[in-house]
């Protein structure tokens, strides 16, 4: 109901074709989770052959195990693999070994014993389960309990299953395949056509569809696979992965991650089964649904409209994987897609820092289509590789670094041959659609979000961070945004994390800058901040960028908030100069979260030094009398259902509106009149508007 609610909140003031286009798939939606049962009990194996173009099963088998395939699934040497992946194999084959025995960590969970049989419709995070009832009777977002709907679905996509098809590869080991036959056979038989929590999301669904013809490339061949009726089954469960997929699309008045991966899921389940009356159109209308969104939902400059990190991954990685399958099965993939992709990756090269890391820049859920390798959650590197490879663009391929294990899964060992020894050096870089800002220069990295709240103003997987950064110097991340942590199993964590105040960013009268909706509406906020940026430049020996916002113009007294964060290349040093257009009293919070592993210890009223390992920074300000400080706890989540503790320097004021400069720079080398130096930068931005 609450679900139904907010559709009917966005949607009533649509014009009148928008409503209706709407009401009829809700309709149809809701009179086919009763039919779709009865579609699957009449799927006999003539029906199926039928559909499908085939004589028999093993003709058809045959035919579906050599069709063409963009991703690696012929037998490695565990020696070449090392050659290519270094020390990678034995994670796969410890992956490999936890999941034959059922062992899973996911969001957060920690290893977790699913015993046998699996359940798989509970959340065994906190014990709750789900009934086996029709899909859209599934209470997806019951907030008043602890219980996070994600962790089944995460559980049921299958791809915790990858590293033992890999492990398959590497060895040749039949038991991976009976491993995997086994756990195929019991999600099938616990999770009937349209009935319970793994059938309410058809994202869900479609990434399952993805696992299981990965799945079926691996192990086609394997002798544990060859039992007619095992295989009947296995590619009835598909097709009717796909049917549902297709039936089931999940529109909105703005669309998001979710159509795109149930376009992905209907491209890459129609390629696959190739012939027939469904999977035809399956590959076609997913198609044309994703060459129509990518302009939609990604901004000219390569922004990701959700406005997030994770989600920049994700989205890429929905609309590339189709089209590599496509263009591996001869079909056309249009240049004004690709470059739009090959922009997407040039922004993911952009914000991530010289170790691998991104930014935790907006919603974060760990989401993938098919999770290859074993880097950091937060290494989104090995996407330019896929990019500039998959569409032999040499800029982004130039750019490419990070792991190998996702190249090598994806495009096979000769692909790795082509990533360049060291990519090239890349600049600071502007992208003005999507609202971000990158300053770098050697280890040096800041990220600066001048952007629009998420998904068209809608909110979506954006948080309330306009004017926020995060920065490190020297190779070590000092400032960092909090993450995401997690959704519907906490709202107000979920609320927290989201929040203006989980960000380095000002805080006016303890109000958000984009109002939420209300508490119970996770993924809205209104519309208040919209960005104004007012100068960007970079050189030899600066960058600057100058931005403000409209979030608190809505007070009784409008307050203008404008940050100036300039970067000095040399020295290592940023600058971050906060003033407030407007007049009034009022209460002020800017406040600066440290990374992980940052200690802060006030040494001088304006002056903290910052212990970060071996290395030592110091954090200058000029608020002097005017402004209060306090170093407290703040929280801070590098992936989904993981936070950690970290500090957070707040300065506050109460009265009328006066500027806050903030200067951090390494210690060693520190001017000799740090006050007097952070002066003389404000300066710079004196003529930047």
């Amino acid at each position: 109901m609450k679900r139904l609610l907010e559709l009917i909140r966005r949607g009533w003031r649509k014009p009148p074709h928008v409503i209706l286009r709407w009401l009829a798939r809700q309709i149809a939606t809701e009179v086919d989770q009763y039919r779709a049962p009865a579609r699957a009990r009449a799927m006999s194996p003539e029906r199926l052959l039928s559909l499908l173009g085939a004589q028999n099963i093993d003709t058809l088998w045959t035919r579906l195990g050599e069709a063409p395939f963009p991703f690696h699934t012929e037998p490695v040497a565990q020696d070449a693999y090392e050659a290519a992946c270094p020390s990678d194999a034995a994670r796969i084959l410890a992956a490999a070994e936890d999941a034959v025995a059922h062992r899973v960590d996911l969001l957060g969970s920690g290893p977790v014993d699913l015993g046998t049989p699996i359940s798989w419709h509970t959340d065994f995070k906190s014990g709750h389960s789900w009934p086996v009832i029709a899909f859209r009777r599934i209470d997806v977002l019951d907030l008043g309990r602890d219980s996070d709907i994600k962790v089944p679905w995460e559980l049921s996509r299958l791809q915790w299953l990858i590293p033992v098809g890999q492990a398959y590869l590497l060895s040749g080991d039949d038991r991976y395949a009976l491993a995997v036959r086994d756990v195929i056979e019991d999600w099938t038989a616990a999770n009937p056509m349209a009935r319970g929590v793994n059938w309410a999301c058809t994202m869900d669904v479609a990434l399952r569809g993805i696992a299981l013809v990965w799945l079926f490339h691996v192990f086609h061949a394997a002798p544990a696979w060859q039992d007619d009726h095992f295989r009947m089954d296995f590619l009835k469960l598909l097709y009717l992965h796909g049917d549902f997929t297709s039936r089931n699309l999940e529109w909105s008045d703005i669309n998001g991650n979710h159509l795109g991966t149930d376009a992905a899921g209907l491209v890459i389940m129609g390629l696959f089964f190739g012939n027939g009356p469904a999977p035809q159109p399956w590959q076609r209308q997913g198609w044309d649904i994703l060459t129509n969104e990518l302009p939609k939902q990604v901004f000219r400059d390569g922004v990701d409209f959700e406005v997030s990190a994770g989600y920049q991954r994700l989205a890429l990685e929905i609309f590339l994987l189709p089209a590599l399958y496509r263009r591996k099965a001869g079909l056309d993939v249009p240049t004004q897609y690709t470059e739009r992709l090959a922009k997407m990756a040039t922004l993911i090269a952009a914000y991530s820092r010289t170790d691998g890391s991104t930014p935790l820049w907006g919603d974060a859920d760990d989401g993938r289509i098919l999770p290859f390798g074993g880097q950091a959650i937060t290494d989104h590197r090995y996407m330019i590789a896929l990019a500039g490879l998959g569409f032999d663009d040499e800029d982004i391929l130039s750019l490419a670094s990070g792991s190998t294990a996702e190249i090598f899964w994806c495009l096979g060992p000769d692909a790795i041959a082509k990533i360049p020894a060291q990519p090239k050096t890349l600049a600071s870089q502007a992208f003005h659609d999507g609202g971000v800002f990158i300053m770098r220069g050697g280890d040096d990295h800041v990220f600066i979000d001048g952007g629009p709240v998420g998904m068209a103003g809608r909110g979506g997987h954006g948080h309330n961070d306009c004017l926020s950064f995060e920065a490190s110097l020297l190779g070590t991340t000092l400032i960092t945004d909090c993450g995401a942590y997690v959704y519907s199993a906490d709202p107000a964590w979920r609320n927290d994390f989201r929040s203006t105040g989980f960000h380095n960013t000002p805080v006016v009268g303890g109000e958000e800058q984009n109002r939420f909706v209300r508490p119970e509406y996770l993924w809205s906020l209104h519309n208040d901040a919209e960005p104004d940026v007012r100068h960007w430049s970079s050189g030899d020996d600066w960058d600057r960028f100058v931005g403000a916002h409209s979030g608190y113009r809505r007070l009784p007294a409008p307050v203008t908030p404008v940050r100036g964060i300039g970067f000095e290349k040399t020295n290592h040093r940023i600058v971050i100069s906060d003033h407030f257009e407007g007049n009034g009293d009022h209460g002020v919070r800017v406040p600066y979260h440290f990374a992980p592993g940052v200690e802060a210890t006030q040494e001088a009223p304006d002056l903290w030094r910052l212990n970060a390992g071996a290395s030592e920074f110091l954090l200058i300000a000029n608020g002097g009398e005017d402004w209060t400080t306090t170093l407290g706890e703040g929280w801070v989540s590098p992936s989904y259902g993981v936070k950690h503790p970290i500090q957070v320097l707040n300065f506050f004021r109460h009265g009328a509106l006066i500027p806050l400069a903030v200067a951090i720079l390494p210690a060693d080398g520190a001017p000799g009149d740090p006050a007097a130096w952070l002066a003389g930068a404000i300066e710079g931005f004196k003529d930047t508007g």
